[in-house]
């Protein structure tokens, strides 16, 4: 009867956050990715749709937690519009996420001001798929060159290396990267004290290992929406424990729109 209360307490609980007001809040950073969980009876994995904010005092939390079908971009486009119809106008700054989404289409359908930076830890391994392993220390390196550089200019440069050095032995790398130019650098355009924040998805990915050990452990015993309601009170507490951005002061200068430039 204990846990029946309390997983009833818990649905409670996260129908009453999936409804709130959202009119007073504004966000500089979205970190978003679609994180899977075995569910009972389904053959398929259940996906997750996650978006962690960073708000104007650059503290981080959980803006958005969708069951969606895999990561299509209909079922960001809904979470997307959900937030925006609970009072989330103004549009973030600045997105992070993988590339394989179909987030990027749902976001610029509803928040198209908001520019886009692709995960630098998702793009080096793609990238690493099209070498054969004895190269991957020397590819890394030149990898690291471009999303390491000193500033923006170092950056293009180090990105055009890469692009000469392996675009005719390996072109289908050189494609990988080239075609994500401009979203991979964006990141160079905001407080270099940011930098290390928002140039990954690692504010979603480090929280949810932890979760992913939780709920691995139940494989196979929770529902869709047991799964769902679990995964939100495991991020819930961790939220308490998560550390403001550094350099937090710039945030509410980003929303003034100050070039970092």
């Amino acid at each position: 009867i204990t846990i029946s209360r309390l997983k009833s307490s818990w649905k409670d609980e996260h129908e009453a956050w999936q409804r709130r007001d959202l009119s007073l809040k504004s966000y500089v950073y979205f970190w978003v990715d679609g994180v899977y969980i075995q569910a009972r009876g389904d053959t398929d994995k259940q996906c997750l749709l996650v978006i962690v904010g960073a708000d104007t005092l650059g503290k981080k939390e959980v803006v958005a937690i969708g069951d969606g079908y895999r990561e299509s971009s209909q079922s960001w486009k809904e979470v997307l519009l959900d937030l925006k119809q609970r009072g989330l106008t103004v549009a973030p700054k600045l997105a992070i996420g993988d590339g394989a989404m179909g987030f990027w289409s749902a976001l610029q359908e509803v928040y198209p001001q908001t520019q886009m930076q692709r995960c630098w830890v998702h793009k080096t391994m793609n990238l690493l798929n099209y070498f054969p392993k004895s190269m991957h220390a020397k590819v890394k390196d030149n990898i690291h060159n471009i999303w390491m550089a000193e500033n923006k200019k170092d950056a293009k440069k180090a990105f055009d290396y890469f692009i000469k050095c392996y675009r005719d032995k390996y072109p289908k790398a050189a494609k990988c990267l080239e075609k994500d130019r401009d979203t991979l650098l964006t990141f160079f355009d905001f407080p270099a004290k940011h930098w290390l924040s928002i140039r990954s998805t690692n504010v979603i990915e480090s929280v949810f290992a932890t979760v992913k050990l939780r709920t691995a452990r139940t494989r196979g015993c929770l529902s869709r929406n047991t799964g769902l309601i679990m995964v939100f009170k495991l991020i819930m507490s961790a939220q308490k424990r998560w550390k403001k951005l550094h350099g937090s002061h710039h945030c509410a200068e980003i929303i003034k729109g100050r070039n970092f430039m």
